[in-house]
């Protein structure tokens, strides 16, 4: 494949799940790449990794840039919102990709204050920072992420049981479920992607029998709250989101079928196909260790 690319510097972009199967991809494209050449991880790799990575390549000279993606299964119609990091020259010279991969404006009002010609932000795609930026700014993304499903999922919990049967009978609602999501997607201040999502799945099948609420998680929920305690900042909502996710796994109610169907919606995550928890990162003792020259 590599031999295959045309004229130098080469790029290779790298879409794989976080963990080994990258580590050993980017150790293998590290040993057929040449000076100058670019690795690029879109995936969803840990953004210590990144950094650590972008070292390792610098000392053969290849340019290493990690790519935040999202967009999930719909992205290849409406294009991918992307958070890169890593060295400014390298990223300049992927410009023509990344522009060619981003949404570009579309059809959503510009910002207020932002009359100037269109930025790169406005048209789907940003240059976070030095390596690993693009990965952390992706992480803090699907932290928030993990909030806003398990409000909307509370949210439709709440008002699925507002016909419990330990309720009094003048307070017992029978409410319906896809035309109030519906409702809330004209106008209301709720409205959002992830709203249009639970819309259709609850217009589908209302009662959401297909999932059974088993709620897994890729990662980069840990990773958030890990670094909200690295930086000593609350991070109450994402926190209590993760733990919903944890406790998904042992019991099931609307609410966790609610965010099944949301992931299956933008990710085409299927429950009980993925692992149960995220491959663990080596600590740094094994990273120094697996990193270390024979001399030393």
């Amino acid at each position: 494949m590599v031999k295959a690319l045309g004229d130098k510097p080469r790029a290779v972009w790298v879409m794989l799940p976080a963990g080994e199967i990258t580590e050993k991809t980017v150790e293998v494209l590290g040993g057929l790449l040449a000076p100058d050449d670019i690795i690029i991880d879109g995936g969803n790799s840990f953004y210590k990794d990144d950094i650590r990575r972008t070292k390792k390549m610098a000392e053969t000279r290849i340019r290493y840039i990690d790519c935040g993606t999202s967009g999930g299964v719909w992205g290849i119609e409406r294009g991918y919102c992307l958070m890169i990091g890593g060295a400014k020259e390298a990223v300049d010279y992927l410009d023509p990709i990344f522009a060619a991969l981003a949404p570009g404006l579309g059809v959503i009002p510009r910002t207020p204050g932002r009359q100037k010609a269109a930025s790169q932000a406005e048209r789907g795609y940003i240059h976070a920072g030095p390596s690993g930026a693009g990965h952390f700014v992706k992480m803090v993304h699907n932290g928030i992420e993990y909030g806003l499903m398990q409000a909307y999922a509370e949210g439709f919990d709440i008002l699925r049981n507002k016909d419990s049967k330990d309720l009094p009978e003048d307070e017992l609602f029978n409410l319906n479920m896809p035309d109030i999501a519906e409702v809330w997607r004209r106008g209301s201040v709720i409205s959002s992607w992830l709203l249009d999502l639970g819309a259709a799945a609850l217009v589908k099948d209302p009662q959401l029998k297909e999932f059974s609420g088993y709620v897994q998680d890729s990662g980069e929920g840990r990773w958030t709250v890990e670094a909200a305690i690295e930086e000593a900042v609350p991070a109450d909502v994402l926190s209590t989101a993760l733990y919903a996710r944890f406790r998904s796994r042992q019991e099931h109610n609307f609410a966790e079928k609610m965010l099944s169907a949301m992931r299956f919606g933008f990710g085409g995550h299927i429950e009980g196909q993925e692992s149960i928890d995220p491959e663990p990162k080596p600590n740094e003792s094994e990273v120094h260790a697996a990193t270390k020259k024979p001399e030393e």
